[in-house]
């Protein structure tokens, strides 16, 4: 289901699964999605007119704002980049500039785009695979190359020396005998159906890029562009992996979809659907205001001028591209304890219009917390001791008792929000972890009193509930 066969009502639901409560924030979550979906269905100028409605999440840490982004990108399976905005800096200082998160968003929107590609062609690029897997296991006789001497001229002498520095144009040839291809055909049989799957083997691919590390100060797409053009120069060189067959097919798999796939189409509907779908959750919104200016280099103020032009809506270049942001959905979250929206310069808080005050954890939240959501925790750590073959249950009374830890620490100390229980579960399962390799074959009950016996003397002692939990 994507996001435009989507109601508000089923949006929530499904956030529903993995974030507890905050049903405020979640119903303004699901309009703003939706609209975006009735923008889509208009036509002409008003189409254009019409701008997502950014909206602006104020919270402590850990109540679910960046869950709750993270969740409905995964849902919609729309392009999604979270960037912390104290990570940004001012035009003219070192360090990443603000255009960078549109750039990060295309990316993420063309890996979407890419994987969508490759499953269309995946039959075809599995054929080819099982070729290249069948010749590396049934290899040919080497021929003979004969020798040609030195005759030719000096610019046949350069295009052959460019040819063989290319290894797709330089592969060996080799004679196939009838046995040969009888193997080839037999062993391509047993790649389809997986036979040959734990069998090693060693194949050779085409060199990984490397990861492009930022420069700043508006640099980054630069960089990008000089990576890239120094590539398409140089000759693909090629790696020696050993495998197994199951390992290598889905390497080969990945090669030979790409070059199966159009790659500008791909960067076309990627920057359209960046355009229309993309999602970009700026967080510590709130630590670029003046006030939290305490007369360092980097003016807060001037990273809001910066963010300004892109969230109004202006073009952006990108190695895929240019893109318009005018209609990616922005999303601020800060937990706003020292400032307030208005210490915002005005301009940005006008294009956050929409703002919705995360509620505070109470101990009931954190209880469902523990239990309800697809994901919940206690399910993670039952999950991972069941590998070592220990069966954990615990009882509602422990997880009554760690949600009222949790919520006594969080109002005494620091709120911390559900993170909190996270530091609690691992102490109270501490020994348990360290411990289960050498105990299968267990079942062990977690109840009140031993939460009690693992956490009460660290809990009463507030300098060491402040270091521990």
């Amino acid at each position: 289901m994507t996001e435009r066969s989507r109601t508000p009502r089923e949006i929530v639901q499904e956030l529903d699964k993995y974030v507890i409560g905050q049903s405020e924030a979640k119903r303004l979550i699901a309009i703003a999605l939706r609209n975006r979906y009735r923008r889509l269905q208009l036509e002409g100028t008003m189409r254009e007119e019409v701008t997502p409605k950014n909206l602006l999440m104020i919270g402590s840490t850990g109540v679910g704002k960046t869950e709750l982004a993270r969740r409905l990108a995964k849902i919609l399976q729309a392009p999604f980049v979270k960037v912390e905005a104290t990570k940004f800096t001012e035009v003219g200082y070192v360090g990443r500039d603000v255009e960078s998160m549109v750039r990060d968003l295309v990316e993420n929107s063309v890996s979407i785009v890419r994987k969508s590609a490759y499953e269309k062609v995946r039959p075809e690029a599995m054929r080819k695979a099982h070729r290249r897997l069948a010749k590396v296991l049934v290899p040919g006789l080497k021929k003979e190359q004969k020798e040609t001497g030195n005759t030719s001229s000096p610019y046949q002498q350069v295009l052959s020396l460019f040819s063989q520095m290319n290894e797709e144009t330089n592969e060996e040839k080799e004679e196939l005998t009838d046995e040969i291809r009888l193997n080839r055909q037999t062993v391509f049989e047993q790649l389809e159906q997986g036979v040959l799957d734990k069998r090693t083997v060693e194949i050779e691919l085409d060199e990984p890029k490397r990861p492009v590390v930022g420069l700043g100060n508006g640099m980054e797409a630069l960089q990008m562009n000089m990576e890239d053009s120094l590539s398409a120069l140089k000759p693909k060189k090629k790696i020696a992996r050993t495998v197994t067959v199951a390992e290598a097919r889905e390497l080969l798999i990945n090669e030979e979809s790409e070059r199966l796939v159009n790659s500008a189409d791909i960067a076309s509907e990627a920057l359209l659907l960046a355009e229309n779908n993309g999602i970009i959750f700026i967080d510590e919104i709130d630590k670029i205001t003046s006030k939290n200016d305490h007369g360092g280099h980097i003016s807060r103020e001037g990273v809001q001028r910066d963010i300004l032009p892109i969230v109004e809506g202006s073009q952006v270049n990108t190695k895929h591209g240019m893109i318009q942001t005018e209609h990616i959905l922005f999303i601020g979250s800060g937990a706003f304890h020292l400032t307030k929206p208005s210490d915002l310069i005005p301009e940005l808080q006008g294009r956050f219009p929409i703002r919705v005050e995360l509620e505070e954890l109470t101990k009931e939240d954190f209880i469902r917390i523990l239990t309800e959501p697809d994901n919940a925790i206690v399910k993670q750590y039952m999950a991972l001791l069941a590998t070592e073959d220990v069966q954990v249950t615990f009882t509602k009374e422990s997880i009554e008792k760690m949600a009222e830890i949790a919520y006594a620490l969080n109002r005494d100390t620091d709120n911390i929000g559900a993170r909190r229980l996270h530091t609690i579960l691992e102490k109270v399962l501490e020994e348990l972890l360290f411990e289960a390799s050498e105990m299968p074959n267990t079942e062990i009950t977690i109840t009140a009193s031993y939460v009690d016996e693992k956490l009460g003397s660290i809990v009463k002692n507030e300098d060491l509930s402040r270091y521990i939990l």
